[in-house]
């Protein structure tokens, strides 16, 4: 396996890019570890497959390099790069058996029948194939042939890297959550280096021990998923992870402190924000409060709506035409509609200047 390094990556599909919007990869600098669990996550069309494609080979970039274990590998064809790839839709052969579809990649590669018994038979077992290996392939279930096809990325034991590309797009839901644990056991096994493209924050953030975010071309942030629900560095990581994803609201900067309307808002980093900078707040629905009724501090706002989502309560609140959401749990008094107050949680509620997180204290 290998640690993955991006230097000063950067991609256009235009002839002659004149600017950052003519690039669907902006400079990138990043290194994914050697044996990591890692996914790359973000929106259709944030730049995903396109660095999956030049990771892999497939698109060579127009500015930097791609090193494996510190080797430029940025002008080796896809072949010479050892990089086993998992698809949305699974890559098997339904005339062979089970056992064949695994050893394709080993024959292929030279392997001798001796190797090709030991790989295939160790990783059949992880798989929990072991017993129908004689199965034709052609009589799996979509999940099976998932699962197979996982099986043949990584039945070589001299792959740099192991990519998955949204491989659960296909998958019926209820066996989704199979797939992801059996996945992240494979990788708690076979210690490979993977790296897990998806837009789907659930499969990230169980998967990942380290989940990168992207968004127009760009890394915004990467960190443990802990790290991302907790303190977002940008505010579409907040937006765009959390169910539902955080309140992003306007702000100003005003004798020396934060103003969301007419309130002071108090901040866990503090008023300390670049001139000119267009300023946000930003707070999870989860450290958004209703003050009691007889509170004279807190944002004025107006309760529209109250739905209930199983274990919370997802409530729609209206502020001068600005919508916060609170997310309170299925035992508390849910508020009632019209007139109340909010109350932000000060440890949990945060400045950003430029969509980026303001640093230092409060």
């Amino acid at each position: 396996m290998a640690a993955i390094t991006l230097d000063n990556l950067a991609h256009s599909y235009a002839p002659n890019p004149k600017g950052p919007d003519d690039y669907a990869l902006k400079t990138l600098n990043l290194t994914w570890e050697d044996g990591g669990a890692y996914a790359l996550l973000g929106p259709s069309g944030c730049g995903k497959s396109t660095l999956l494609n030049i990771i892999s080979g497939l698109i060579a970039p127009s500015g930097g390099r791609i090193l494996f274990d510190g080797k430029d590998v940025s002008a080796l064809r896809p072949d010479q790069r050892n990089i086993a790839q998992v698809f949305q839709f699974p890559v098997v052969y339904d005339t062979m058996s089970i056992y064949d579809n695994l050893a394709f990649p080993l024959r292929n590669r030279g392997a001798s029948a001796a190797q090709v018994e030991t790989r295939v038979k160790a990783i059949a077992d992880m798989l929990g194939f072991d017993g129908a290996l004689d199965r034709r392939a052609s009589g799996l279930q979509p999940d099976e042939k998932q699962k197979l096809s996982m099986g043949r990325g990584l039945v070589r034991d001299d792959v740099n890297v192991v990519m998955f590309d949204e491989p659960l797009t296909v998958i019926d839901p209820h066996l989704k959550w199979t797939l992801r644990s059996k996945l992240k056991e494979l990788h708690q096994r076979v210690k490979a280096t993977m790296i897990y493209v998806t837009h789907d924050q659930t499969e990230a953030l169980t998967f990942a021990d380290q989940v990168v975010v992207m968004h127009d071309g760009e890394i915004v942030q990467m960190g443990t998923p802990e790290s991302l629900f907790e303190r977002p560095a940008h505010t579409f990581v907040g937006y765009f992870i959390g169910s539902p994803g955080m309140n992003v609201l306007p702000a100003r900067i005003r004798d020396g402190g934060v103003w969301f309307q007419d309130q002071r808002i108090e901040t866990e980093n503090g008023a300390a924000a670049p001139d000119g900078a267009v300023i946000e707040i930003g707070v999870r629905p989860e450290f958004v409060q209703v003050a009691t009724a007889d509170a004279k501090d807190g944002v004025p706002v107006e309760i529209a709506r109250v739905a209930d989502a199983g274990r919370r309560r997802i409530v729609d609140a209206q502020a001068g035409g600005q919508r916060i959401t609170l997310s309170i749990g299925e035992d508390a008094e849910p508020p009632a509609l019209g007139p109340a107050r909010l109350r932000f949680d000060p440890a949990q509620t945060r400045l950003y200047a430029d969509s980026r997180l303001v640093e230092g204290a409060a």
